[in-house]
This record gives structure tokens, C-alpha cells and sequence, in this order.
């Protein structure tokens, strides 16, 4: 069996990410052997400039589109969150954390819909905080996005970096 076309098949057809031990485990491969495809495959995607990536997220990977394709592909699948949802979710990353009450104040009772269902799709975690919730993003957020990192700093300059971009 081809090592990297097995790493790459496995990335492809996973939901989530993806440990080393995990892809060795089911491809039957040493984690070397996994080690090295992995090396690879982001090289030969990284090479000819491919709009698909092997992104490295803590010590799991994953195969995504790269950032600036996200708006392209978008166009073909169907979006699994609406542009206010998406508004709302943002607002959250940006300022995160962030007390729902104030959310509400900024972006007006459709506020309790969006936290409701980003937490279902596990993008917001929501903790009691009085009468209200404290609301910040998750690590499924990051991972989502292929953000890299879970830190506040880190999501607030990699938001900052999107709108850069998209302006």
C-alpha cells in the first residue's frame, strides 16, 4: 500500500481531525510512516499551490480548503450557518468572552436563536454567569475554521486578518 495515498485517503474521508496514532492504527502503517506522508502530502499540496491543505491543529490533522478559496467553494455547498449567525458567531470570537446580555444589546433579540444553535453545532460554549450566559467559541470553532489556535489573541488577529482580506 502507497503510505501517502493512504494518509491522504484517510484525511480525506474523516469528519474531524486526526491523530497519527489514530491514521497508523486504521491504515495498518507505523507512525513513522504516517509521520513522513504527512510531510509529504503538505509539501506536494504547498508545491503546486493547491486550493486544498493538510493543516496541522495541536497534534491532529486535518484536510481543508485554504482560507482564500472558502468564499469560492462557498458558493457550491450549502451554508450550514446563516450571514447573521455567522455575524453573531463572529461578534462572540471578537470579543469573547463575551456576557449574552451584551450580545443582545449589539445584536438584538435574534441573539438567544444564534447562541441556541451555535452551541448545538458546538462552535459557542455557554456557562451560567448570573442571569445571563458567558459565551466564548470552542475548540471545534477554531478547528472549523483552520484558525490553529484556540487563544483569544490568536482568533481576534486571525478575524482581523479575514476582514483585511475580504476589504
Amino acid at each position: 500500500m502507497n503510505a501517502k495515498a493512504a494518509v491522504e485517503a484517510a484525511l480525506f474521508s474523516a469528519a474531524g481531525n486526526l491523530r497519527i496514532s489514530e491514521m497508523a492504527e486504521k491504515t495498518g502503517l507505523t507512525e513513522e510512516e504516517v509521520r513522513t506522508a504527512l510531510l509529504d502530502l503538505r509539501r506536494d499540496y504547498d508545491m503546486r499551490e493547491s486550493a486544498i491543505m493538510i493543516a496541522k491543529i495541536g497534534g491532529e490533522y486535518r484536510m481543508m480548503l485554504r482560507t482564500e478559496y472558502t468564499e469560492c467553494a462557498g458558493s457550491f455547498s450549502k451554508a450550514e450557518m446563516t450571514p447573521g449567525m455567522m455575524r453573531t458567531l463572529s461578534t462572540i470570537a471578537y470579543n469573547q468572552p463575551v456576557l449574552q446580555s451584551d450580545l443582545f444589546k449589539i445584536r438584538g433579540p435574534r441573539t438567544y436563536d444564534d447562541v441556541h444553535a451555535l452551541t448545538e453545532m458546538g462552535f459557542v460554549s455557554a456557562k451560567k454567569s448570573g442571569q445571563t450566559k458567558e459565551l466564548t467559541t470552542t475548540k471545534k470553532f477554531s478547528e472549523y475554521f483552520g484558525i490553529g489556535s484556540t487563544r483569544k489573541d490568536d482568533i481576534r488577529k486571525w478575524i482581523e486578518s479575514q476582514a483585511k482580506n475580504m476589504g
